[in-house]
């Protein structure tokens, strides 16, 4: 695994922005076409420095504005805001109240903490490959909800660097949403609710909702490898008492026999199941499939951060940032290779600026032309490093973007000649 040291980050982010940083494809999503005079100045940029000195309500021109100041700022960290009604560094010269948050991209924030009370592995800021899986789960969920029972079709997943993941949902209309429908909408895609103090945290009732079966759909390819082996959520009677919490009380005598003589959480699982399954209990008591199912829920349904979703002026990390603790680039993940993601592979900034200096070695010898411009120059140095994959992942996101936006103008022309 490579290793980081806190120590060089301000050495290493001055050559992140000033040879590695994808400039060209950032400006190109925020900038949505330029279709909306104005929109990439009035959106609301916020830096961290060294020493957590917080610079908020930034706002460029242009591409150009925004490169100079990263390269003369070196943020430790970047969020990108709402686009307001005015350009966010006047704010200040703005009338009282006249300052209004209008757009932004539909956001999600899952992050692993907040999965603490079920994963065994790892807690706090740790993760490992066996408590990633959570992540897995939580894109297949949401992203299959976002797509099939929304209908959006722009939604760029994205790693944070350190603990979770992130989605901006990108489409036209989304970004003009309400924070009233954000918050139905991020509701719809909750199930687990409840503080620490809450034992059970999902109730279903007979009738299961299409979205809940088939999130236990997704969760059933993952469940026995990640819960029952891997985090082995039934070990001991520690652990299984924390899911006896979960079913009635009239049949915790009888599984806690029987998970005495088991000599694995498999096997236990199994006993749970015809428990709760069993003729005698649902007659008398509310046991059925949904029990198996609340359970399952409880420990792998994504837990999202209700407060990032419905606030269209707050702010998230920005894709292809730094993690200043792990090194880690905040790079965006292919959907279509979402199981095999690993986020102890994604490059470092200490890795890809190695790999850049080897580069930079390798062409001293050929550099003939020192007019050649900065742009060709940078473009040819990411494509070298292990950024390029990432980067492509990005660019076939802008690529249906600006497919989608063409699409819509040609619509709008035809109808317009349609009288």
């Amino acid at each position: 695994m490579e290793t980081f040291d806190p120590a060089e980050l301000p050495e290493l982010l001055k050559l992140y922005y000033r040879r590695l940083f994808p400039y060209a494809q950032y400006y190109r999503w925020l900038n949505y076409g330029g279709v909306i005079k104005n929109y990439f100045q009035h959106r609301e940029f916020s830096f961290t420095l060294k020493d957590d000195i917080y610079i908020r309500y930034q706002s460029f021109n242009n591409q150009s504005d925004l490169e100079k100041e990263m390269q003369k700022m070196n943020p430790y960290k970047i969020d990108i805001g709402a686009v307001y009604s005015h350009r966010p560094n006047q704010h200040n010269t703005v009338k009282l109240g006249a300052f209004q948050a209008q757009e932004k991209e539909l956001v999600f924030d899952i992050d692993m903490t907040d999965y603490d009370d079920v994963r065994r592995c790892c807690s706090s800021a740790d993760i490992c490959s066996k408590c990633w899986t959570l992540m897995t789960m939580a894109i297949r969920i949401i992203d299959r909800a976002l797509k099939e029972d929304f209908g959006f079709k722009h939604r760029l997943w994205v790693y944070s660097g350190r603990r979770g993941v992130h989605c901006w949902v990108c489409d036209e209309s989304v970004r003009k949403l309400s924070s009233a429908v954000r918050s139905g909408i991020v509701e719809y895609l909750s199930l687990v609710k409840g503080g620490q103090d809450v034992k059970k945290k999902v109730h279903l009732s007979e009738k299961i909702h299409p979205f809940v079966s088939k999130s236990i759909n997704i969760i059933k390819k993952y469940f026995e490898e990640y819960a029952l082996v891997d985090q082995d959520i039934l070990e001991n009677k520690e652990s299984w008492d924390k899911i006896l919490a979960l079913v009635p009380e009239t049949i915790h005598e009888k599984l806690q026999q029987n998970f005495q003589k088991c000599h694995n959480s498999l096997q236990r699982w199994e006993y749970l199941k015809q428990g709760i399954n069993c003729q005698d209990n649902t007659k008398n008591d509310k046991c059925g499939p949904w029990l198996e199912w609340e359970i399952m829920l409880q420990y792998c349904f994504p837990r999202l951060d209700i407060n990032v979703s419905k606030g269209i002026n707050h702010l998230l990390k920005s894709p292809f940032s730094v993690h200043p603790k792990t090194g880690r680039i905040s790079v965006p993940i292919d959907l279509q290779k979402v199981d095999q993601f690993d986020p102890f592979t994604v490059p470092t900034i200490s890795s890809i600026c190695r790999e850049l200096d080897a580069i930079s070695i390798n062409d001293e010898g050929r550099e003939g032309n020192e007019a050649e411009s900065d742009i060709k120059h940078r473009t040819r140095d990411y494509k070298k490093t292990s950024l390029a994959p990432y980067i492509k992942v990005f660019e076939q996101f802008l690529e249906n973007l600006d497919k989608s936006r063409k699409g819509e103008l040609l619509k709008k022309s035809d109808l317009q000649k349609d009288f």
